[in-house]
């Protein structure tokens, strides 16, 4: 079993920065302030591409890097996604099936030890999608649109928890094929 080397580097300031915003998103979404939850979700975008590039650029990616990155980015995401789910726009098994395929992240991650973990296309499409799951009617609120309507919203947050398990489906059936 590898160790992780936790190193508090730059690259991980800003991604610490993304978590940190979780919650100030989360109580906006909460509290129907659709302007300030756009503005942070807008930061917190800006995080995930920094983090990463300061990460090459400083010669800071590893393991532990990696791993924070993606935490930051379900912790974001499915607190969103929960919040949303309280005020009835998102389905209330989003925020569950988005930590959940997190923790099936991280412990394929261990398993991998020193090696990338197994790549999931799906697991990655549907990283991004819950970004844009929980910023679609923040913004199309931000901007005073009227579509894309709830019953569509809600429709796509069933999509992803529906995607999330079989992403998880198949990250499980490779992962007792490969022992």
């Amino acid at each position: 079993m590898s160790t992780i080397r936790i190193r508090f580097t730059r690259a991980n300031a800003i991604t610490l920065l993304r978590v940190l915003l979780a919650p100030v998103f989360a109580l906006a979404a909460l509290g129907g302030d659709a302007a300030v939850a756009t503005a942070i979700f807008w930061a917190a975008v800006a995080t995930d591409v920094a983090d990463g590039r300061v990460a090459r650029r400083r010669g800071e990616v590893g393991e532990y890097g990696r791993l924070f990155d993606h935490a930051a980015d379900a912790i974001f995401v499915s607190s969103g996604a929960a919040a949303l789910a309280c005020v009835g726009v998102l389905p209330w098994l989003l925020a569950p099936s988005i930590a959940l395929a997190f923790a099936q992240y991280a412990v394929d991650s261990r398993a991998a030890g020193e090696r990338e973990p197994r790549a999931s296309r799906l697991g990655h499409w549907n990283g991004i999608a819950y970004y844009v799951a929980v910023a679609t009617p923040m913004i199309r609120d931000t901007l005073g649109f009227e579509r894309p309507g709830s019953e569509l919203v809600t429709a796509f947050g069933w999509l992803l928890v529906a995607s999330t398990m079989v992403s998880m489906a198949s990250r499980l059936r490779v992962a007792r094929s490969a022992e």
